[in-house]
C-alpha cells in the first residue's frame, strides 16, 4: 500500500511538474487547489527563488494555496489586478476525452472556475486514475450552494437524478467554502449531457457554482504507469 501511495505521488509530481515548464518570466500564473496542483506550486518557488522567472506573478485559487504561496515566498497577485491570467495550472477529480472535468473535491471550484474563466490557457495535471471515459463515473458532482435554503436545492438536485449528501468538516459540522457557502456532493452517475446538465443548475437560484468544467481545459498533463502524456482536447 505504501509502495502504490509513493507511486502515485510521484506520477502527480511529474504531471506538475510538467506544466510548470510552460511558465515564463513575467507570467502571471493561476494556481488551483488540490494534491497534485500543489506539486506545481513548489516548483514554481523553486524557480522563483533561484532567480529563473523574474516578474512572476501567482493568482491563487484558495485561501490555502494564498497562505502556502505567501509562505514560499512567491509574489501574488489578484484578478483586480491582472484581470487576465496568462496560464493556470490546476488539479482535477476526473478528466474526460474531450478534457472536460470534474472539480471541487478540495471544496475551491467557484474561484477555480472564476480563474479559469479569466485564463488564456487553461492546464490540468493528474494522475492517470483521473481519466473516465464519462464525467460523473468516478466522482460526485460538487455544487455550491447558499446556506439559506440549501435543503430546496438539495431537493431540486434530487429532481434531476441525484443522490445529494451535504459535505461535513472534520469536526462534523457544514463544510464552508472560502466564500462561506455549502457544498451539495451530488452523484448523478455516468452524465450523457454534461453541458445540459450545467445550464440546469446555472438558471437555479441559490446555486453558486458546480464543479463541472466544461470547455475550459486547453491542454493536461496527466502520469501514470504508461508515462507521462500530454493531452488536448
Amino acid at each position: 500500500m505504501g509502495h502504490e501511495r509513493a507511486e502515485l505521488e510521484r506520477w502527480k509530481r511529474e504531471a506538475a511538474e510538467a506544466a510548470v515548464e510552460a511558465v515564463r518570466p513575467g507570467m502571471v500564473v493561476g494556481l488551483g487547489h488540490g494534491s497534485t496542483a500543489r506539486y506545481a506550486l513548489l516548483r514554481l518557488a523553486e524557480l522563483w527563488r533561484a532567480g529563473k522567472l523574474p516578474g512572476l506573478r501567482v493568482i491563487p485559487c484558495s485561501r490555502r494555496v494564498e497562505e502556502e504561496a505567501r509562505a514560499l515566498g512567491l509574489p501574488l497577485a489578484t484578478l483586480e489586478e491582472h484581470p487576465e491570467v496568462d496560464l493556470t495550472i490546476d488539479g482535477a477529480d476526473e478528466l474526460d476525452p474531450k478534457l472536460n472535468a470534474i472539480k471541487g473535491g478540495g471544496g475551491a471550484l467557484l474561484r477555480e472556475k472564476i480563474v479559469a474563466q479569466a485564463t488564456r490557457r487553461e492546464v490540468i495535471v493528474a494522475d492517470h486514475t483521473k481519466l473516465s471515459p464519462v464525467l460523473g463515473t468516478r466522482f460526485p458532482v460538487p455544487v455550491e450552494v447558499l446556506p439559506f435554503g440549501w435543503k430546496g436545492q438539495a431537493r431540486f438536485l434530487e429532481g434531476l437524478g441525484a443522490r445529494v449528501a451535504l459535505r461535513l468538516g472534520a469536526d462534523g459540522a457544514p463544510f464552508l467554502t472560502d466564500q462561506g457557502n455549502y457544498i451539495l456532493d451530488c452523484w448523478f452517475g455516468p452524465i450523457p449531457d454534461p453541458w445540459g446538465l450545467a445550464r440546469r443548475l446555472e438558471a437555479r437560484a441559490g446555486i453558486l457554482g458546480h464543479g463541472l468544467f466544461l470547455g475550459l481545459v486547453h491542454e493536461a498533463f496527466v502520469a501514470g504507469p504508461e508515462g507521462l502524456r500530454h493531452l488536448a482536447p
